[in-house]
């Protein structure tokens, strides 16, 4: 295998019979053979996430921590210029249609209702390329395989993986500059045309993701990844609880972005503020007042006191009428919200990403006095400051997800026995990802400890749940020890004689 793969810029990786993905790049290559009857010209491999703190900040400007997974998605494409004709096939035909459009005709249609159709996040990737083409450079026809393992409507990244996938393929068709920053930026804003209010964590890590490490990744003022070290001998499981939630169906998500926008708004206005209607953003918020977080917690508590707020009374509060609010402060399926728990979010971001600086702060101490052995923590030996620090990480975890649970409101009674058995086993747990549904992700202090924990979480947790909910799934896909990946990638699937 030749990594030519740039910090910078994607560019090409070799793939021979040896590699890890060389088994489903050979599977997805025959089926898109038999689809298509051609080869593919190349592959896309863009991979999963899990966030390991800081959820529910990134749409709010502040920093996160999440880091990649094995489970990823695999592209195989081809191109042509003799028509502008998008073809999808995915694996798994039983569970997704076949889709094709002609790229002259692309429209993207979801009703608020209903989950969209899995073809549109891939829709959606497309469209943001194509929309940076000039009027006069060729649109070409393309056939896409599709193979994916992440599991999806479980809060590591299925979606963005797919429209972050279909950008790269894009955007490698049409020569377009494979800048990774870029494509992690137009990834974050296609995704919007689904309908969700995200923030851009997602799309970063997809990108970003360095093997080894996880990624401090901030957004303001601009998006930039630092690689973070964990301690030494720690690593983290993945827990699905199998209980889906489309973010993109409901307006859960959505109503929680904009109780933020109003929480922002409302300090910016009794702050005495000129263009409190502009900041809408925490981050930026803290920037005009010029403050740290801690006291922007202190303005939150004065400001932003009452546990509900009403429409009515956020129209006086605001001084608009309740068309202007809905027009200016609301998004289109949450125009009929009638209660708002200003209070709540607002604390939950503000101590979430204060949660995200100590763990940082943790990690980057520890790696700078790190003293010890190569690989003494593998075995399970342990000194004081590894147990310190795993202590607190861990309970800056537990926090998290307490917040989660009672400010944002976002966790579900699944998640919550998750957490508890692992608390009861002294492990750090919490949702991840967007939350009511998905997984749980867990801090061990060991591998001995982590393959200790997986069992336990069989026994107490998954041999309780229905047969039917296992039935199609391998263990091994819904609850795993996980260490962190690279990011996006493009692959040649080299001959077997190579």
């Amino acid at each position: 295998m030749t990594d030519v793969t740039s910090d910078t810029y994607v560019s090409i990786t070799e793939i021979s019979k040896g590699h890890r993905l060389y088994g489903r790049l050979h599977e997805l290559r025959e089926f898109y053979r038999h689809e298509y009857g051609s080869e593919p010209k190349f592959y896309v491999r863009v991979p999963g996430r899990i966030n390991i703190i800081g959820e529910h900040v990134d749409y709010c400007g502040y920093p996160v921590l999440p880091m990649a997974i094995d489970q990823c998605i695999l592209l195989a494409v081809g191109y042509t210029e003799e028509n502008t004709q998008l073809q999808l096939r995915n694996m798994e035909k039983k569970k997704y249609e076949d889709f094709s459009i002609d790229l002259k005709e692309l429209q993207i249609i979801h009703k608020n209702s209903c989950p969209p159709p899995w073809y549109n996040y891939y829709l959606c990737g497309v469209k943001g390329i194509l929309e940076k083409l000039a009027d006069n450079d060729q649109r070409y026809g393309m056939t896409v395989a599709i193979n994916g393992n992440i599991p999806p409507a479980s809060g590591v990244s299925s979606s963005s993986a797919l429209v972050s996938s279909a950008v790269l393929a894009t955007a490698y068709v049409h020569h377009e500059t494979l800048n990774r920053k870029s494509l992690a930026s137009i990834s974050a804003a296609c995704e919007r045309y689904i309908g969700t209010q995200g923030g851009g964590m997602d799309q970063a890590i997809a990108y970003l993701a360095k093997e080894g490490c996880a990624q401090f990744i901030e957004f303001h003022p601009s998006l930039n990844a630092t690689p973070l070290q964990l301690p030494e001998g720690a690593c983290f499981v993945v827990a699905n609880s199998l209980a889906e939630m489309n973010k993109a169906a409901t307006s859960d998500f959505n109503q929680r972005v904009v109780e933020c926008r109003l929480g922002c708004r409302l300090i910016a206005l009794k702050s005495h503020l000129n263009n409190w209607k502009d900041i809408h953003v925490f981050v930026k918020l803290q920037e005009t007042l010029m403050c740290d977080l801690a006291q922007l917690e202190s303005y939150a508590l004065e400001y932003v006191s009452q546990d509900i707020y009403t429409r009515t009374e956020l129209c006086d509060v605001f001084g608009v009428t309740d068309e202007e609010f809905a027009k200016d402060f609301l998004t289109e399926n949450t125009r009929n919200m009638q209660q708002f728990k200003l209070k709540q979010r607002t604390l939950h971001v503000i101590q979430e990403s204060l949660r995200v600086q100590e763990f940082r702060t943790i990690c980057e101490q520890f790696s700078l006095n790190d003293v010890h052995s190569n690989g003494i923590h593998t075995n399970g030996n342990t000194d004081s400051a590894f147990d310190s620090a795993v202590a607190r990480l861990s309970q800056l975890m537990r926090q998290s997800h307490d917040s989660l649970k009672t400010l944002y409101e976002c966790s579900h009674p699944n998640l919550d026995k998750l957490v508890e058995i692992s608390q009861q086993m002294g492990i750090g747990a919490r949702l991840t990802g967007a939350g009511w549904g998905g997984c749980i992700v867990a801090l061990c202090d060991s591998v001995a400890s982590s393959n200790k924990y997986i069992e336990t979480l069989k026994e107490k947790y998954y041999s309780q749940l229905p047969k039917e909910k296992l039935q199609y799934k391998a263990i091994e896909n819904v609850v795993f020890a996980t260490c962190p990946g690279n990011g996006a990638e493009l692959l040649m699937l080299l001959p077997l004689n190579e």
